[in-house]
Order: C-alpha cells, then structure tokens, then sequence
C-alpha cells in the first residue's frame, strides 16, 4: 500500500485546513486508517483514525481529546482517499502530519503502522 499525504499549508489560528491521504497499490481487507502528527522536537502521537475497510472496529472515527471537536476525518472510497478537516486550527497544531494504514482493529501507537505516507508540514501562526 502506497499512501500520498498533501493538504498542508501555513494558516493562522482560527483557521481552517483539509489534509488529503490517497491510497494505491496492493489492496487489503481488515484495514485501520490513521492520522498522526508529530511536532517540532516532539514525538509522533496519534490524531485519529477510521476503518477503512472490513470489520476493523465499527464506523464513527476516533480522535484524540486534543483535537476532538475541531477535526472531523472522512473516507472516500470511490477517491480511495481518506481526509482530515481541520478547524479552529491552533498554534499546537503546528506539526508534520502523517497518514498510516495497518491491517487489523483500531491502534493509536504508530509503532503498530507498517504503512505510512511521506507527511505534510502544517504551520499555524498565532
């Protein structure tokens, strides 16, 4: 599997961004789709995912509490790509965004993610 990340920009706070991931390649069923960012000097962490396909743990997407209510992530299959909406975007956001795909049930630690796309730098200026 082959993921494309793009959507990143500088925005100032408040503002709004929409990051794309599309898939290609070898097809799997049971697949996890993640977002994960990771901030200057800091580590990857989790920003919330969605089942991409089979019975990989139910249909609303999860998120992290520090974005919850803010961004909203989306799938569109006929696209094979999965989005991420952001608004009210803040200047602890500002980060490289990463999409993720592993086989299997909904994890949040990106060690479990074998597939990654090359990431997309979102600044937001306070």
């Amino acid at each position: 599997v082959q993921l494309q990340a793009s959507g990143g920009g500088v925005v100032q706070a408040g503002n709004s961004l929409r990051l794309s991931c599309t898939a290609s390649g070898r097809t799997f069923v049971n697949v996890y789709m993640g977002w994960f960012r990771q901030p200057p000097g800091k580590e990857r962490e989790f920003v919330g995912g969605i089942r991409w396909s089979g019975n990989t743990g139910g249909d609303s997407p999860y998120y992290a509490d520090s974005v919850k209510g803010r961004f909203t992530i989306s799938r569109d299959y006929a696209k094979n790509t999965m989005y991420m909406e952001m608004n009210s975007l803040k200047a602890e956001d500002t980060a490289t965004y990463y999409c993720a795909a592993r086989i299997g049930r909904a994890n949040y630690s990106s060690r479990y993610y074998p597939y990654w796309g090359q990431g997309t730098q979102v600044t937001v200026s306070s």
